[in-house]
């Protein structure tokens, strides 16, 4: 995979924000060495924000963001100041950038309070818009010229001294193989598949297998049988997609361990635990409860979709309640989650692992019930114990 193919949700994403007309978008494009924003001398030119994946020297493959105003005024601009500050929840590194004829301002140190609440890393862009104005810097500051590049090359580089993902030291699986284990990973080809490639989770979850020195052996749902008769040694797991997990089940002998990708990819992003924590609670749903299921990505719905036709159908066949079931996918998530009983939430292969966080804290901070797709699929077909026999504890919650 080249850099080029580094996908969104594993490059740092570098956020620039501040007031209408401070030089945002020029800082940005003098950064980038392109023009990636719409630059006016009309306070507020950037409306949403905009989203550029691109090599940026000397961090590497990153996403950057440069939002709207965060003083901006009235209705619209209520709806831009928030669009602004939920960029904030998929920033790992920020940059405020500031007029030099202003300084630092209430709206400047709002900002600042936001980053450190958030534990995001950031720098000050003082931004020269008149050369009579203050051009000193203090600490955590680099004076910049939008205009002539003075102090750009400073900025990348303290840009790329702070710019981190997320520390995370957890495997995917690779931490419970050993040298030369086998692994069997079944992957459906049917319609939702997409033409010619395999999905990121089973990509990730191969190259995490074999960085464990272990052997991965990839077959479609209908081949499991068979192959597993053909290998002659015992798999150390078999990792199947959810919507083939009561297939897998029955062909995968119960001396096995079985798992998914799902579950897998839940631990990978950090919230396995809470995930089956959420999906127990889907028995205590009662009539009228409002189920929220949010989907991370915005891809073509098949007419069968896993997130709004097969789970929906699922939940009220488990429950036998009568619930109210909301939708969101892509960026969308509301802040305010008090309205539902518990949220489903897709894998979470398209977010960043801090956006992903944010989403499942919001929801344990409000006390709101949290699961993902295979998770709540598991539970509900009575295979989420044996899919988290890998994971002790776990299992002994069940």
């Amino acid at each position: 995979m080249g850099m080029n193919d580094t996908p969104a949700a594993e490059r740092v994403h570098i956020g620039f924000f501040g007031r209408r007309n401070a030089g945002k978008s020029s800082v940005v494009n003098a950064v980038t060495g392109q023009q990636l924003s719409l630059v006016s001398d009309v306070p507020g030119t950037t409306t949403d924000p905009v989203y550029k994946t691109m090599e940026l020297l000397p961090v590497g493959p990153v996403v950057i963001i440069d939002t709207a105003g965060y003083d901006d005024e009235g209705m619209l601009g209520e709806m831009r100041v928030k669009s602004t500050t939920n960029a904030l929840n998929r920033t790992d590194c920020a940059v405020l950038v500031t007029d030099n004829t202003v300084g630092m301002g209430d709206c400047e140190r709002e900002l600042v309070g936001l980053f450190e609440k958030k534990k995001i890393p950031y720098i000050i862009a003082k931004n020269i818009k008149d050369d009579n104005a203050d051009k000193n810097a203090s600490d955590g500051e680099v004076v910049v010229n939008a205009r002539t590049g003075e102090g750009i090359y400073e900025l990348k580089e303290r840009i790329a001294a702070i710019a981190k993902l997320p520390e995370q030291n957890v495997r995917i699986i690779g931490d419970k193989l050993k040298r030369n284990d086998l692994v069997v990973l079944v992957v459906p080809i049917d319609e939702a598949a997409p033409k010619g490639r395999l999905i990121l989770p089973q990509q990730q979850t191969i190259r995490d297998i074999l960085e464990a020195d272990a052997c991965a052996v990839v077959v479609k749902d209908t081949e499991l049988s068979d192959t597993l008769s053909a290998l002659g040694t015992k798999p150390a797991l078999v990792i199947t997609d959810s919507q083939a997990f009561a297939s897998a089940d029955r062909q995968t002998p119960q001396d096995v361990m079985l798992t998914s990708f799902s579950i897998l990819m839940a631990r990978y992003k950090g919230f396995l635990d809470t995930a089956v924590d959420g999906a127990v609670a889907i028995d205590k749903l009662k009539d009228g409860d409002k189920v929220l299921i949010s989907e991370g990505c915005t891809h073509h719905r098949q007419c069968n979709d896993i997130g709004t036709v097969k789970i929906p159908n699922w939940l009220r066949k488990h429950t036998g309640k009568d619930i109210e079931l909301c939708f969101t996918s892509g960026r969308e998530f509301p802040d305010d989650l008090s309205p539902y009983a518990l949220v489903v939430h897709c894998g979470g292969c398209m977010l960043t692992p801090r956006e992903m966080t944010y989403r499942m804290k919001c929801a344990v901070d409000q006390g709101v019930a949290f699961t993902n797709y295979g998770v709540a699929i598991a539970y509900m077909t009575g295979i989420l114990k044996r899919s988290v026999q890998i994971f002790p504890h776990l299992y002994d919650k069940l």
